[in-house]
């Protein structure tokens, strides 16, 4: 008589494996997970708050809570990739609304260059601040008037049936 041996086979990826090794080293959670790119933004975004925190520019309590949950997001944002991976390693569909949030979405080209402007110019503002050629509790007083902008922006999209009236016709 033979017998039969069933195999199970081992998920491809430890969820909690991927949460310690974010816990202690942030980032690394992803890179066990196969996500170079998300590696380079964890720790480029996890030195940004750290240079930012230590180089006391007055808004020290707002950039510590930021970067605390920043540390927190990417444990669980390591944990639940793994989780994603190993569901469709086992060819099982993860939830719809799991799915729709990995994925990357297409570039849609909206015929505005509002936005872009906008980054560009941020850029530029946050360069000079850096260069210590304006400083950024003037930067901080102006924050009103670049939130009045984005909102004359945004109306003047709506008022034209512009993309943010999806749904209307």
């Amino acid at each position: 008589m033979m017998e039969e041996k069933i195999i199970v086979k081992r998920p491809p990826k430890s969820p909690g494996l991927a949460g310690v090794l974010a816990f202690f080293f942030p980032g690394v959670g992803a890179l066990y997970n196969g996500q170079v790119g998300r590696f380079f933004l964890y720790v480029f975004t996890l030195a940004s708050l750290i240079t930012m925190l230590a180089r006391n520019i007055g808004l020290d309590v707002f950039i510590a809570l930021m970067l605390g949950a920043f540390y927190v997001f990417q444990i669980y944002d390591a944990a639940h990739s793994a989780r994603l991976i190993n569901l469709r390693a086992m060819n099982q569909e993860p939830d719809a609304d799991i799915d729709e949030l990995e994925q990357i979405p297409a570039a849609v080209k909206a015929g505005s260059v509002f936005w872009g402007i906008v980054l560009i110019s941020l850029g530029i503002v946050l360069l000079l601040a850096n260069f210590e050629l304006i400083y950024y509790t003037t930067l901080w007083d102006l924050l009103p008037v670049a939130v009045v902008i984005v909102g004359v922006k945004l109306v003047i999209d709506y008022v034209r049936g512009g993309p943010n009236r999806k749904g209307e016709e």
